[in-house]
């Protein structure tokens, strides 16, 4: 029997081609929605898991986290320095981290921070942390290489950026790789960022702004950082600050106590459950679509093996008057049936799982999160239902074969 339908899927081999294709692009559809979206939830929020809280000015929770944790360089309004002075003094806090933005090394944003973050972000992986004012750390995907020097620009390099020739960094040291954006960022003192950017008066000035290119400051690029400087009177504003707590419990204080009119402290994980809620209603739209798809391929491929079960009449006929019991004949139709379209969802998944990993792939190059593709445990029980669905399609037109009289299917 097997040989028998060995022939004859090698005879038709060209519409079994086409039939299996059509099944395996319907099923790719919804595998492929179903794997992105959960790609990139657990990258996300592979992401946002070294940050446990992000103070920042009251504004938008989503821009904040977006800008301190994922790097999305935008403006943002600034707190005053003042606030950077009360969370390092806090016995709560583990350190307290600032952030600064605004310029770029080629197409790598340079942040301006403290030596703690360093820690925070994975560490040190090769060389030094930056101990002084013209010293850099590079993210461990950044092409910038240790000893290099490093001339800050206004804007991106592909936006055509104007260079700060007032100040230089020379990489010292390169992060451990962390699957983030923070892998191609450039690390640098926050002292120098507030030098070059002469912030003098923080309460107007957006942390991706310059307004005056040509009066920046000269520094020594030898001087050791000076950490009072973050606790002086007169520190510069700040767009955020990232804040590692001690325990839960001093976590949920922090945030109730920031949260005010100056300022405003979020968790990054519950701003990413208000996104994952948007990202799966699109996901759950996306998926319904891909069900009506497949649903209407399953209907159109039923329609076509009917027809042609119902076209070799003659041939099943001659199979009965043969000898073939109806049990044999019902189990030919239904072994090709399945044969066609299990091989079709087989391939569905195989290309579904493709296509996420190219979109991801893609993703991750845009925005530095590195996006997981793979199969869980929901999945494979999603390839035994698929088999399920199979077996009770390939029954319809088998059952039409078993009942065909012999005789009948003769004369035809």
């Amino acid at each position: 029997m097997f040989r028998f339908i060995a022939a004859d899927l090698k005879r038709h081999w060209v519409g079994v081609a086409v039939v299996a294709l059509i099944i395996a692009l319907a099923t790719a559809l919804g595998v492929a929605v179903t794997l992105q979206e959960r790609a990139l939830r657990v990258g996300s929020a592979r992401a946002a898991q070294a940050f446990d809280l992000v103070v920042g000015a009251p504004g938008s929770e989503t821009q904040l986290v977006l800008s301190s944790v994922f790097l999305q360089v935008a403006p943002l309004p600034l707190m005053p320095g003042s606030v950077l002075a009360g969370l390092i003094r806090d016995p709560r806090v583990a350190w307290a981290a600032p952030i600064g933005f605004g310029d770029f090394a080629g197409d790598s944003p340079i942040v301006g921070t403290t030596p703690e973050l360093l820690t925070g972000v994975g560490g040190i992986g090769e060389g030094e942390p930056f101990r002084r004012l013209g010293e850099a750390v590079a993210g461990a995907f950044a092409q910038q290489e240790i000893g290099s020097r490093i001339t800050p620009l206004h804007g991106r390099l592909h936006e055509g950026g104007q260079p700060h020739a007032a100040v230089q960094y020379t990489v010292a040291g390169r992060l451990k790789p962390t699957g983030t954006p923070w892998d191609r960022a450039i690390l640098v003192p926050i002292q120098t960022v507030w030098a070059v950017h002469h912030h003098e008066d923080e309460e107007e000035t957006t942390s991706g702004a310059h307004e005056d290119d040509e009066a920046e400051a000269h520094l020594d690029p030898a001087a050791l950082i000076d950490p009072a400087a973050l606790s002086a009177a007169d520190a510069p504003g700040l767009p955020s600050i990232l804040v590692k707590p001690k325990t839960i419990a001093d976590a949920y204080k922090l945030r109730q106590e920031y949260r005010s009119e100056k300022t405003l402290a979020v968790f990054p994980g519950e701003v990413l459950t208000r996104l994952y809620g948007t990202l799966g209603d699109a996901r759950r739209v996306l998926a319904a679509v891909a069900a009506g798809a497949q649903a209407l391929v399953a209907a159109a491929i039923l329609l076509v093996v009917i027809v042609h079960i119902l076209q070799r009449r003659r041939q099943i006929g001659a199979l009965r008057a043969f000898g073939a019991s109806r049990a044999v004949v019902f189990g030919i139709v239904w072994s090709e049936t399945f044969a066609i379209i299990g091989t079709g969802v087989l391939a569905g998944f195989g290309l579904g799982w493709l296509v996420a990993r190219t979109a991801s792939a893609l993703l991750a190059e845009q925005s530095g999160v590195s996006m997981p593709v793979s199969f869980v445990g929901e999945d494979w029980l999603s390839v035994a239902a698929f088999f399920a669905a199979t077996a009770f399609i390939a029954l319809v037109p088998s059952m039409l074969a078993y009942r065909q009289s012999p005789a009948e299917a003769l004369r035809a």
